[in-house]
């Protein structure tokens, strides 16, 4: 189970007998963005989770940015290259911690041999990052599956050739087999570790299904070491979906687990106005407690009877439940700074 060799990305251990990591990617163009407004950022899915950033680095106009972000982000730095080696090598030189290439669209082979090197003298890992719709010819007839796992072993050998091998490897599909049966064949075959995702997944309930099921099943195998949920909306949601399953595959403990209920028609508290306006902030937290939020006080306090804190209400009145005894009743317009006065005061004494 723990044979996979080991990368570090500014002493991240992927791989090996280290926990599976969670990464997200930036959503826009650095070129005269607010480095401190994106910092600021990095913290917040930081806290919820969130342990590897990835930008697309595109263009020199990027460097002042890039650079700063590099310098004082408090999780690890991935720069998204494609095509150009000259901009891997500048993403290096301003900081990069980590590097994602695919060697075949990055040209010659000379052009990748200088990434390498670059990456080998700033201490940065790479990422060979594969998709279906960048494959070299298929002139063999192989599978989309066989042709993703071969070419990676091709790209690895020529890395293991110049002595490179800080390096982790992606293998995505936008359909859900060939994702599935090219990193298990890929696992089969080496022991590099493994970036997990399903591209181009789709909305939030769409991906979150669609990965769920694919890395879900992966992860159970014990394959992947990283994972990306690829959402066509918010980094928070990506970064969500992707602690949630591993807390779901019992891969990851820490941090609050909600439950809530799907309001019905005898509902007499707003759960869903409730808990959109505290998960941010509980998601944020690294207390290992459960946190239900209930529509009724029909059922809410039985069905929470096992959560470490519940909420539910009944108009303006909203009752605080810990460990199943009923805590306190608080007007709703205090509800939510009682909820985390509840919970610090939970953490404090445990």
């Amino acid at each position: 189970m723990f044979s996979k060799k080991s990368a570090f990305v500014r002493g991240l251990e992927i791989g090996g007998k280290a926990p599976v990591r969670v990464q997200t990617m930036y959503d826009s163009t650095l070129v005269n963005a607010d480095a401190s407004a994106i910092l600021r950022y990095i913290s917040k899915l930081a806290a919820m989770g969130c342990e590897l950033m990835r930008f697309s680095f595109v263009s020199s106009e990027d460097v002042p940015v890039f650079t700063r972000i590099c310098k004082a982000s408090p999780i690890p730095i991935v720069a998204d290259i494609h095509f150009d080696y000259k901009m891997a090598i500048l993403a290096l030189e301003c900081g990069a911690d980590k590097i994602r290439i695919n060697p075949g669209n990055i040209g010659a082979k000379w052009k990748t041999l200088e990434v390498l090197k670059a990456a080998k003298d700033h201490n940065a890992a790479i990422r060979i990052g594969l998709n279906t719709g960048s494959l070299p010819e298929n002139t063999k007839g192989l599978s989309k599956s066989d042709l993703m796992v071969e070419t990676a072993l091709e790209y690895l050998n020529d890395f293991e050739s110049a002595a490179f091998y800080n390096t982790v490897v992606s293998l995505k599909s936008s359909t859900l087999d060939i994702t599935y049966d090219s990193y298990k064949k890929f696992a089969s075959l080496s022991d590099y570790p493994l970036h997990l995702g399903v591209t181009e997944a789709g909305s939030t309930l769409t991906s979150a299904i669609r990965s769920t099921w694919t890395l879900g099943n992966l992860l159970k195998e014990n394959i992947g070491d990283t994972i990306r949920i690829s959402i066509t909306g918010s980094l928070e949601n990506e970064v969500q979906a992707g602690v949630e399953i591993l807390r779901t595959l019992g891969l990851r403990k820490t941090g609050v687990r909600i439950v809530s209920c799907p309001r019905c028609g005898r509902h007499s508290f707003d759960s869903q106005g409730f808990l959109a306006e505290v998960e941010p902030e509980l998601l944020s937290l690294s207390s290992d407690i459960t946190v239900a939020i209930m529509g009724c006080q029909v059922n809410g306090p039985g069905e929470a009877k096992g959560a470490d804190v519940a909420v539910t209400g009944i108009g303006n009145k909203v009752f605080l439940y810990k460990k199943g005894e009923l805590y306190k009743q608080v007007n709703r317009a205090n509800a939510k700074d009682e909820l985390f006065s509840c919970i610090k005061e939970l953490s404090v004494n445990e």
